[in-house]
């Protein structure tokens, strides 16, 4: 194996070969050997890694897992572990695999205490069409190359336009052999990036608004109806909420009432988080297990397991405060990004009845929270922010749980 650097002037790509008698015995199929020793595997990339490849060289899914006792399928013993899908947190989830005899990709989560429960799910007819999936994918979430042009775009129409780009991407990647697109179109994989990826660019960079975000006008009301969209006049909003831009954003936007994980505070005025404690909890949190500084944080609304979603009067920021463990958590970066958050979660359960995204639960919950960060990286981004911050992210936490079943439809 052999890697070569090319640098240009906006990244360095580490690009991975191999020479003909590294790939003996484990690659036969001539186009994938061809692949492996010309243009080879990018080592760099935003959805996938090939970081496998540089450590632990060509290594077939047997001799990864040791199966003393021959529990592995066999269809699974022979294939080559290449290199793995990232997560929102940069460390390969599934590991992607190589058939070195057709050389059809697939991928697979690794049981090394139970080898006979791994299965395999098909991710693409070679590494050709692979690398030329992924990279679109990258190259939309940095808004370079063939997404260039959108750029300073934002809406509706752009998520449209950039959905059906990438579908073209896919469909044509997911012929093999000049046989078609597959009955059903490109794999689930792709299509949640088709369709979920480019909700990302349904709101920019805040300039108008002062906030993370300019949302486009009637976002909200279009999607979950206007008599579901709550504003706050300034007589409901306690003094303590100083922070122009989110005042503007609660009495001009507003937030929906409800959303799956959510629920707005309507019955009253707003409180403090002290106040909250003190009147509707009746006293139930002593003060001094409050945050420090519980009478500038406003309370919004409630999320799930005796959560509140709190705003910091001063600076915007949105957190969760959790009364089981006293901790308090960055939820988002303001209430433009908490706005996109649940207007995303409305979103997928709408292409959910579509699409049937929930069929692969697990690779649609870490789309999801791969598209939040890529508005909201605060909401995703694991560091410690305050001192009862344990690094748990509620919205990344809440996608992956199946069993609470949010994002079905």
């Amino acid at each position: 194996m052999s890697t070569t650097r090319t640098t240009t002037a906006m990244t360095t790509i580490a690009t991975i070969t191999f020479t003909e008698d590294q790939l003996d015995p484990y690659v036969t199929h001539a186009p994938t050997r061809r692949w492996l020793t010309g243009p080879g595997l990018p080592g760099d990339g935003g959805l996938l890694t090939f970081d496998a490849l540089r450590t632990d060289g060509l290594r077939t899914v047997a001799d990864s897992t040791g199966d003393p006792e021959g529990r592995l399928a066999a269809e699974l013993r022979d294939r080559l572990v290449i290199g793995g899908i990232l997560g929102v947190d940069g460390m390969a989830r599934e590991s992607v695999l190589l058939d070195g005899t057709t050389g059809e990709i697939s991928t697979t989560y690794f049981f090394h205490d139970r080898p006979d429960l791994m299965d395999v799910r098909p991710l693409a007819p070679s590494l050709e069409k692979l690398v030329r999936c992924a990279t679109a994918v990258d190259e939309l979430a940095a808004l370079r190359g063939q997404f260039a042009s959108y750029a300073g775009r934002l809406g509706p129409q752009a998520v449209a336009e950039a959905t059906r780009q990438l579908l073209a991407v896919f469909e044509d990647a997911a012929e093999a052999d000049g046989t078609g697109v597959p009955e059903g179109g490109p794999g689930l994989f792709w299509k949640l990036a088709a369709v979920i990826r480019p909700l990302a660019l349904v709101a920019g960079p805040g300039t108008a608004s002062g906030l993370a975000l300019d949302l486009p006008p009637r976002l909200l009301e279009d999607e979950f109806g206007t008599g579901e969209v709550v504003r706050f006049e300034g007589v409901d909003c306690p003094k303590a909420l100083t922070h122009a831009p989110t005042r503007r954003f609660l009495r001009e936007v507003g937030l929906p009432e409800e959303v799956v994980w959510f629920a707005l505070e309507t019955d009253v005025p707003l409180q403090t988080l002290a106040e909250y404690c003190a009147d509707a909890r009746e006293g139930d949190v002593a003060e001094d297990l409050l945050p420090a500084d519980a009478d500038r944080l406003i309370r919004l609304g409630s999320l799930l397991e005796d959560t509140s979603l709190v705003v910091d009067g001063a600076t915007g920021a949105v957190l969760s405060w959790s009364e089981p463990d006293l901790g308090l958590r960055p939820l988002n970066a303001d209430v433009s990004t908490l706005a996109f958050t649940l207007w995303l979660i409305r979103r997928e359960r709408a292409l959910d009845a579509v699409h049937e995204l929930t069929e692969a639960y697990d690779q649609l919950a870490e789309t999801m929270a791969r598209t939040l960060a890529t508005v909201d990286p605060v909401a995703c981004d694991p560091t410690p922010n305050t001192p009862t911050d344990d690094g748990w992210r509620y919205w990344p936490g809440v996608f992956e749980d199946e069993a609470g079943g949010g994002l079905y439809a």
